[in-house]
């Protein structure tokens, strides 16, 4: 699965560089790139980092379940009153 462009989107939409998003999850600012490149794994680990960092579940569920997920998850937040 692609979540490059996930990862990329969460980054920006945070203002923070490669290396910023590189110094909180504990990565080289290399490794970053070859995530939002779609050139290394993203394993679990460091997906609930991101999720931490940003604070962004639904990160996650975009990641595991795709863009459509994202959609799913603001739905059922807002039926929560979560969002």
């Amino acid at each position: 699965m692609k979540y490059g462009v996930i990862v990329k989107a969460l980054r920006v939409r945070k203002g923070w560089s490669q290396e910023e998003l590189a110094e909180k999850l504990h990565m080289s600012r290399s490794a970053i790139s070859k995530l939002e490149n779609d050139q290394q794994t993203l394993d679990v680990p460091t997906l609930v980092r991101l999720v931490q960092v940003t604070g962004e579940p639904a990160v996650a569920v975009s990641i595991m379940f795709g863009m459509e997920g994202i959609q799913i998850m603001q739905q059922v937040m807002q039926i929560l009153g979560w969002g």
